[in-house]
């Protein structure tokens, strides 16, 4: 008779493998520049259009952009804090 599988029923977690490791970490250090840069082409891509539109040449695009990478340094120092507090525990 087989046995039922007691990770998929919330027993116990299935232990987990150097390399599901390293790739989880590969992952995340691939992840983490995308957010950056998505971040400022968003806040910049905005800005350039605002500035278009009310015709302020530079200045919604710097602002914008500028948000943007505050924005994304916030995301990256927030993903970071959590994952080092998953592996601290």
């Amino acid at each position: 008779m087989a046995q039922p599988d007691k990770s998929a029923k919330g027993g116990q977690a299935p232990q987990e493998t150097p390399g599901s490791r390293v790739a989880r970490q590969f992952a995340a250090a691939i992840e983490l520049p995308f957010v950056l840069v998505a971040d400022v082409l968003i806040g910049g891509g905005i800005g350039y259009w605002l500035d278009e539109r009310f015709h302020t040449s530079p200045l919604f695009l710097l602002l914008l952009g500028g948000l943007g990478l505050v924005a994304g340094m916030m995301q990256i120092l927030r993903a970071l804090s959590r994952r080092g507090a998953k592996n601290g525990s």
